[in-house]
C-alpha cells in the first residue's frame, strides 16, 4: 500500500557551496518541501550580504524546485540587537557552533561564559530568533555531548524565552533534556536512528558512517527511537547530510559527514513501518513538529513512496551515500508539486 508524505521538511541540512552544492541540491529539493540551511562555508556565513548571496546561490542550484531553504547564520557574540532587526527576515534561525568542534568551525564560540554571551542571546531572545546548538565539548568523542548538557541548562536557565534547539542530538542524556526545559527542542538525524558505534567501527571502519556527533551506544539509540517513532512534540527530523567528495572520506583523517539526502524519506518509511509506528506520527516527525516548533508554512508537496526495493546508487555526483550499493526497502513513486 502506498504511504504518502505531505510537506517534508528537512531540519539540518548541509549544502555546501559552488561546485558541491550544484552536484547535490536537488537531492535534497526534489522531495523535501524545504531545510534549514547550515551556515558552515568557508568563510561562514555572519553577514546579511553573504546571506542573501548564499541563498540566491541555493535557489539557483535547485532551479525553485518548490523548495524553501531556511536560512541560518552562523552565530557571533558580537551581534547586536540592531544587526539582527535587520536581517531577521532574511534568517529562520542562528547557528551556534563551539569553536573546532566539526567541519568548518573554527570560527565558533570559544567556553561559554554567559555573560560574555548575553547581549547576542538577549538580543535573540527579544526578537523571537531560534538558537540552533551543534551541543558538544571537546572531551573524550564518546562523552562529548553528555558534557554538553550541562551547557544546554546553563542556557535554558538563563534565556527561559529563547527557543533553543538541541542539533542532531545522540544520547539519552539530551533526550531527558526535552521534558525538563520548556525552550529545549531537538533534531534527530535518521542515520543516528538506525545505526551505533558498532556499525562504525565493530568490525572494518566504515567511512561513509562517520559523523560528528559520532554514533552512541543501543541504548542511545533506543532512547532516539522512542521519542522519534512517538513523535514527541519536541523533536524533529533533520538529516545533518553531509556531503564530502569520496576521496575525502576513503581517505586518512576521513572527514566526517553521512550523505543521506537522496534516501532519507525511504529510510523512515522503512523505520517507521518496522517499528511499527503509525503513519501520523512519521508526518509528524518529519513535518508537522517542525512548522509548530518554527511558526513556517512550507511548500506543498506531497512524496508517495511505496514497498518496492530500491538500491542505493554507489555515489551521486562524486558522493557516496549511506548504504551505496545496498537494498532499501522503500522506493520513491510520485512527487507532486503546486506546479505539478
Amino acid at each position: 500500500m502506498p504511504l504518502t508524505i505531505n510537506t517534508p521538511l528537512d531540519m539540518h541540512l548541509h549544502l555546501r557551496d559552488e561546485a558541491m552544492l550544484h552536484n547535490i541540491a536537488k537531492a535534497s529539493s526534489d522531495t523535501f518541501s524545504g531545510a534549514i540551511i547550515m551556515p558552515n562555508l568557508v568563510p561562514p556565513v555572519s553577514s546579511k550580504e553573504a546571506l542573501i548571496a548564499y541563498k540566491q546561490r541555493i535557489l539557483l542550484a535547485t532551479n525553485d524546485n518548490s523548495f524553501t531553504p531556511y536560512m541560518t547564520l552562523f552565530f557571533k557574540p558580537s551581534y547586536d540587537k540592531i544587526f539582527l532587526a535587520s536581517i531577521k527576515d532574511e534568517i529562520t534561525a542562528i547557528k551556534l557552533y563551539p569553536a573546532g568542534i566539526t567541519t568548518n568551525s573554527e570560527e565558533g564560540v570559544s567556553g561559554f561564559d554567559i555573560e560574555a554571551l548575553r547581549p547576542a542571546l538577549e538580543a535573540m531572545s527579544d526578537l523571537e530568533i531560534p538558537l540552533c546548538v551543534h551541543g558538544e565539548t571537546n572531551g573524550f568523542v564518546m562523552d562529548r555531548e553528555a558534557e554538553f548538557a550541562s551547557i544546554y541548562e546553563d542556557l535554558a536557565s538563563a534565556f527561559p524565552n529563547l527557543k533553543i534547539i538541541m542539533e542532531h542530538i545522540t544520547t539519552k542524556s539530551s533526550v531527558d533534556l526535552l521534558d525538563k526545559y520548556p525552550n529545549l527542542y531537538a533534531t534527530i538525524t535518521i542515520h543516528h536512528l538506525l545505526i551505533t558505534l558498532d556499525d562504525v567501527a565493530g568490525g572494518m571502519l566504515q567511512p561513509h558512517l562517520f559523523c560528528k556527533p559520532i554514533a552512541k551506544r543501543p541504548e542511545d539509540r533506543d532512547a532516539l527511537r522512542k521519542v522519534a517513532l512517538s513523535a514527541h512534540p519536541k523533536v524533529m527530523f533533520g538529516s545533518d547530510s553531509a556531503p564530502h567528495p569520496k576521496e575525502a572520506k576513503e581517505a586518512c583523517g576521513c572527514a566526517a559527514g553521512v550523505f543521506t539526502a537522496p534516501i532519507a524519506l525511504q529510510l523512515l518509511a522503512e523505520l517507521f513501518d518496522t517499528q511499527d509506528a503509525s503513519q501520523e506520527n512519521l508526518q509528524a516527525f518529519i513535518s508537522g513538529n517542525a512548522q509548530a516548533i518554527y511558526g513556517i508554512a512550507p511548500t506543498d508537496k506531497v512524496i508517495t513512496l511505496e514497498k518496492t526495493p530500491f538500491k542505493v546508487p554507489s555515489d551521486y555526483n562524486g558522493v557516496v551515500p549511506m548504504y551505496a550499493n545496498e537494498e532499501i526497502a522503500y522506493s520513491i513513486k510520485e512527487i507532486q508539486t503546486s506546479q505539478s
